[in-house]
């Protein structure tokens, strides 16, 4: 009987040491699992973050060109403007130099006539 209950405590200590055994492994390949996981997740975060990155700096590239685009076109504007004003002031000069013109023709004429 002694003899028969010790070969089943060796037995059942042999399959313990095996499960014990198993669970390590397991454990061992989880943790090896996590920590591939964590490296794929830092790099996918670290991909997301330069690509971020990079679009950020082709919108200031954009939009400081588009400031200058701006600004370039206010100053065209405001030239535009002034050469209208130029141009108005210039026209109501010839119109009131051909009214003096054509009143002075018309006394011309009237000289004449008489």
């Amino acid at each position: 009987q002694l003899h028969l209950t010790t070969s089943e405590k060796n037995e059942l200590a042999r399959c313990l040491q095996m499960v014990q055994n198993q669970l390590q492994e397991k454990e061992r390949e989880i943790k090896r699992e996590i920590s591939e996981y964590k490296d794929r997740l830092l790099q996918a975060e670290k991909e997301h973050q330069d690509a971020l990155t990079e679009a950020n700096q082709k919108n200031e590239i954009e939009i400081e060109a588009c400031h200058e685009k701006i600004s370039s076109l206010e100053h065209f504007i405001c030239s535009q403007k002034l050469e209208i004003e130029h141009l108005k002031s210039n026209k109501e000069q010839l119109n009131n130099s051909l009214k003096e013109a054509n009143q002075s023709l018309g006394e011309l004429l009237k000289t004449k006539v008489r």
